[in-house]
């Protein structure tokens, strides 16, 4: 009886411990769980996807001789695919940074939510109303904005979509492609000028050819463009930069860096010291995200 009585003791324990041991591996599969949700958010519960990386990324911005940075960027994987968006918060006018923040972590946050690549082009256009929505209520009635320019490499193609003068730019083979258009006065007089509504001295003379007419933040804001999808080989680069970039380096100039076969990282940092060391007077905000193509 006494054998008996040890091992139903002992068999309670066990049975004990293996109850134990399930809650505890229960606990650990639902802290893993791929179903969360965004801190401030509605309780609206939110998939993360796998990651798979099909591409490398690299990133440099300088702040130049202005005395904030209005730059802000960011890049984030998930089983969709790579995004990368910088937004260029327009200096001349206040809370510059503020606007180029607010964008980049609504594209972000957004992106987050995508899980199928058909809807990339749905979100697009819905964080830039999000994004111009929240700038504007920031901002309060005061002015101010941000440019943004986004792509997403997802399945062989590049997803893309642009407000303002941020470049993206396709570079293949020693080839410059560029990508989206800028929103400004400018290409508004060279279509009139190959209209022949005005001569080719208008078009490039005029002063406020440099103006944004599209922008986050901005009242008369509609939509951002959206591109069909550019398909993409093995070791294309994809440059997104904004106008502190290309306005410092000549094509020749980022072309002599890309060339080398350096790390996408080590091309970043390469262009933006590159224009360091030319030292400009009114160096703006520069910043560059290089995405290759494995």
């Amino acid at each position: 009886m006494e054998d008996w009585s040890f091992i139903e003791s002992y068999g309670i324990v066990a049975a004990a411990l293996i109850v134990v041991a399930v809650l505890l591996v229960l606990r650990q599969k639902l802290r893993t769980s791929p179903v969360s949700e965004i801190p401030g958010e509605d309780t609206e519960p939110m998939y993360i996807p796998d990651i798979i990386e099909t591409v490398k990324i690299g990133n440099a911005q300088t702040i130049g001789k202005r005395d904030e940075q209005d730059d802000y960027f960011s890049s984030s994987t998930t089983r969709i695919g790579t995004m990368a968006a910088i937004a260029d918060g327009i200096s001349g006018l206040s809370y510059g940074r503020m606007a180029s923040t607010l964008a980049v972590t609504m594209f972000s946050r957004e992106y987050l939510k995508v899980d199928d690549p058909a809807d990339i082009p749905e979100y697009f256009h819905k964080a830039a109303l999000i994004s111009n929505r929240a700038i504007m209520e920031q901002l309060g009635g005061a002015t101010g904005g941000t440019t943004l320019v986004v792509g997403i490499v997802s399945g062989g193609l590049l997803h893309w979509g642009a407000v303002g003068d941020s470049m993206l730019i396709l570079f293949r083979d020693g080839e410059f492609m560029p990508i989206n258009s800028k929103h400004t006065l400018e290409s508004v007089l060279e279509a009139r000028y190959l209209a022949g509504e005005i001569s080719k001295e208008e078009a490039k003379e005029n002063p406020n050819r440099n103006q944004l007419i599209n922008y986050l933040g901005y009242g008369g804001f509609q939509s951002m463009e959206v591109g069909e999808p550019v398909p993409l080989q093995a070791n294309d680069t994809i440059i997104l930069c904004s106008d502190g970039v290309y306005d410092a380096l000549t094509e020749v100039e980022m072309e002599q860096i890309l060339m080398q076969g350096l790390h996408p990282q080590d091309a970043a940092e390469e262009m933006i010291s590159l224009i360091e060391r030319k030292k400009y007077k009114h160096q703006d905000n520069a910043t560059v995200i290089i995405l290759q193509v494995i």
